[in-house]
């Protein structure tokens, strides 16, 4: 199976247009047919960034987001602590795609992350659905 780790500024885009390829690559995640791995400091900001106000998504949608997330994600405890992003904030995803050893990291801000961080791809949203319909066929 695909191990994935999502980039925070992917949930939001999902969650602010359903019908988007960011809302897709959720979806996939949630259905499992692709195994969203993440990290206390991984969910901690996602719990953080989709609260804000800015976003104007109804605690009914915040909370069933993080619900599934926290009970469908693949949870790990990374033990190495990176310092390559130019956004240090971003570091955590890197640290959780290491300790989860997974396939890909996805995000929709390529240019803060480095292309490949030990045996994990760095690849957009639209990246990821034509490698997994690749694999697919």
């Amino acid at each position: 199976m695909i191990r994935v780790v999502i980039d925070t500024n992917v949930v939001v885009s999902a969650l602010l247009q359903p019908e988007g390829l960011p809302a897709a690559v959720l979806m996939l995640a949630l259905s499992g047919e692709i195994q969203l791995c993440i990290s206390d400091d991984v969910f901690a900001e996602y719990d953080e960034v989709i609260r804000r106000p800015r976003l104007k998504r109804t605690t009914d949608v915040i909370e069933g987001a993080l619900k599934s997330i926290r009970e469908l994600g693949h949870w790990v405890k990374p033990t190495v602590i990176a310092h390559v992003c130019s956004d240090p904030d971003d570091n955590i995803f890197l640290e959780c795609a290491q300790a989860a050893g997974a396939d890909y990291l996805v995000t929709g801000n390529r240019r803060h992350f480095p292309n490949r961080w030990k045996k994990t791809r760095v690849v957009g949203v639209r990246e990821l659905i034509e490698l997994i319909m690749e694999q697919g066929k």
